[in-house]
């Protein structure tokens, strides 16, 4: 049985297709990118050293971290064109990705972050914690289907990452070829500490 999410997309795509017969599909979505997020690259960065200053938000700090060490982390990544919205157009209950990157082949990587609490003791953090890995896998994979049902992007010009706190996520990208990167809590927290001082060196 299909569901009403998927009748949703489909409605969607429908619409979208008739947009999409003569062009490339992945040079629309950037466009339509550079509509709903036109700041620039450099003022992206400004936004995250500035969480850097002020972490209020240990899954923002995360995701500044991921954006300023991108190169490290994800090199085929070129250019961020997306971070918190929607991959679907006026259809924002469906889910926002994390961030979405073009690449050097001319591709798009989606990437889902989730800070997990490694260090916290007990069942319960057992259980939470294996919740989360679980989460932010089915995260990524799902958006990466509706990309590609809304604005017709082939699967394989579609590629997905997923970034935490958590090394014992590392291995398991691989049967769902997702690309898995983690940095360590007490590791992100003297990156924090030292940025300022030492940002250009640990980039």
């Amino acid at each position: 049985m299909v569901s009403f999410d998927a009748m949703r997309i489909n409605a969607a795509t429908r619409v979208r297709s008739k947009y999409l017969v003569t062009a490339n599909a992945i040079g629309h979505f950037v466009g339509y990118c550079k509509k709903i997020q036109p700041q620039s690259q450099e003022e992206i960065k400004i936004f995250f050293e500035g969480v850097v200053g002020f972490p209020y938000d240990q899954e923002l700090l995360l995701q500044a971290y991921l954006f300023l060490n991108i190169n490290k982390l994800f090199p085929i990544c070129t250019e961020l064109l997306l971070f918190e919205k929607s991959p679907i157009a006026d259809y924002t209950d469906l889910g926002k990705c994390d961030f979405v990157y073009l690449t050097s082949q001319n591709k798009l990587f989606l990437i889902e972050t989730k800070f997990i609490d490694t260090e916290a003791t007990g069942a319960t953090e057992r259980k939470r914690r294996n919740k989360h890995r679980n989460k932010v896998f089915e995260q990524v994979i799902t958006l990466k289907h509706r990309f590609s049902e809304y604005w017709n992007i082939k699967l394989e010009e579609l590629e997905c990452g997923v970034f935490t706190t958590d090394a014992e996520i590392d291995w398991r990208g691989n049967d769902v070829n997702v690309i898995t990167k983690s940095v360590p809590i007490n590791k992100l927290q003297y990156w924090r500490k030292h940025y300022k001082v030492e940002g250009e060196l640990m980039k």
